[in-house]
């Protein structure tokens, strides 16, 4: 049974007002905050936990995936895709709350004014290839680029990518299992099979062929259909007011091959580069928006961590090995220079009350370290939004302190880990530090004092 107009969520946090919609395995609903503000809380449907043709471990695999995505969007932010405000619990329900864009998706633009103007719809793409630029230097495939996930605000031309459901970690030209997720016309003939390689060329493609449709107003021809040798129609031929550039542009995007289309984002965008009359676009570099306000730029686009400390202690060595990409030995170090700021070698052991007063400058120097050196894949800041995404709080229960560990792969197959700990770079994100000696078990009895250390410290 789904949520009604005046049911509050989280404490009283959120009032439902209505239910917007249900797709795949999830349904959204508008609410407003206690001040008043419009939010958008998306949950799973009921039928994943009534519906008997879903096993457990299906059922358990949905919950997972709906449990990424908040922190999909939580490490990917920037003004063209939707900003995640939280992520709780209600019962076992797990919600994320996001920024509710007024507007209309590109396909109901499409219906209402049929194909946009070169200049229009170029702007808008470009805009969502910015954002894929982003969610790809963090080492993530949106998978799901088509008209329906992309809002444009109403009463300004800016473009919103949505949807993260189906997004999943890629490392460039490596054969990866991914579930079989896609839309006819929009994407790769990669994407229909469970085991194939991926890049940044397999969004390209999504991109392209969106792009197709809001200038024709026709679905391209699925990509099995050129597998069969059916080609697919150029765009100018079926408007012929495209230019040239643009109707080139999509065609690349659009190869059949992955290695046949631009290997970046950025590369193809040059390619349908905007007229020096249509609406001026931000630079690729855009800063993301930052959930708070930072006093140095986002981790992305920083050069340099400076290496302060308030008790004395010098970084060097960590920077280095995390530099150098040496985990295991980084992580150690970790341990021995977070004793040190505590006066705790003799102990051995970090208690609650220690990570309490740990002084701010030296967690949040520890924190942009492995954020840097990661990408942000590592981090106390990042083990935060894990936390707080399986309903993580002040309090919390043992079993929301399992779903920590299964997160961070600290906890497997209900077992803790001890000095088992994998240090793999492309590790479940928020696997490291663990500050290894004090193993999964105890560091995640901990991890509640250290998000509150870091809320504090405005970490």
């Amino acid at each position: 049974m789904g949520w009604v107009a005046g049911q509050k969520l989280h404490g009283d946090r959120y009032i439902i007002q209505r239910e917007l919609g249900k797709g795949g395995f999830g349904v959204t609903y508008l609410a407003k905050t206690k001040k008043g503000n419009v939010v958008v809380i998306k949950s799973v449907k009921d039928e994943v936990f009534t519906d008997s043709q879903i096993s457990s471990l299906n059922r358990d695999k949905l919950l997972r995936d709906f449990r990424d995505e908040a922190l999909r969007l939580a490490l990917c932010r920037h003004p063209h895709i939707v900003q995640i405000d939280n992520a709780f619990y209600e019962g076992s329900l797990p919600c994320i709350v996001m920024e509710y864009v007024e507007g209309e998706d590109l396909s109901e633009i499409v219906d209402r004014r049929g194909s946009l103007p070169e200049d229009e719809a170029v702007n808008y793409i470009w805009q969502i290839g910015q954002a894929l630029a982003v969610i790809h230097e963090k080492g993530f495939l949106h998978r799901d680029i088509k008209p329906q996930n992309i809002m444009i605000r109403a009463g300004k031309p800016e473009a919103v990518l949505i949807d993260f459901g189906v997004a999943r970690e890629f490392v460039t030209d490596v054969t990866m299992m991914h579930t079989q997720t896609l839309t006819n016309g929009f994407a790769p003939i990669e994407q229909y099979a469970p085991q194939a390689r991926r890049g940044e060329y397999t969004d390209i493609y999504a991109l392209a062929a969106t792009l197709y449709y809001v200038l024709t107003k026709q679905i391209p021809l699925p990509a099995p259909a050129m597998a069969a040798s059916i080609p697919l129609t150029p765009p100018k031929q079926i408007n012929s007011q495209i230019s040239d550039r643009v109707s080139q542009g999509i065609l690349k995007g659009m190869a059949f091959a992955g290695e046949n289309r631009p290997q970046s984002v950025e590369a193809w965008l040059e390619l349908i580069k905007p007229s020096q009359n249509s609406p001026p676009s931000p630079p690729l570099t855009s800063e993301p928006i930052p959930s708070k306000p930072p006093s140095e730029p986002p981790f992305s686009e920083r050069r340099k961590v400076l290496l302060v400390s308030e008790v004395g202690v010098d970084y060097n060595q960590l920077k280095n090995l995390l530099a150098a990409q040496k985990w295991r030995e980084a992580d150690e170090e970790t341990r021995r220079v977070m004793l040190k700021v505590a006066h705790r070698e003799k102990e051995g052991w970090l208690d609650s009350k220690s990570i309490e007063l740990f002084p701010c400058k030296d967690l949040e120097t520890i924190d942009r370290l492995w954020v840097q050196a990661s990408g942000g894949r590592f981090g106390f800041s990042v083990q935060k939004r894990v936390w707080e995404s399986v309903g993580g709080q002040p309090g919390a229960d043992w079993e929301t302190y399992c779903r920590f560990g299964d997160r961070v792969g600290w906890r497997i197959n209900g077992n803790w880990l001890n000095n088992t700990i994998a240090f793999d770079p492309m590790g479940s994100i928020g696997h490291l530090p663990i500050c290894s000696r004090f193993s999964g078990l105890f560091w995640v009895r901990v991890i509640s004092s250290l998000v509150a250390r870091l809320e504090s410290c405005e970490i």
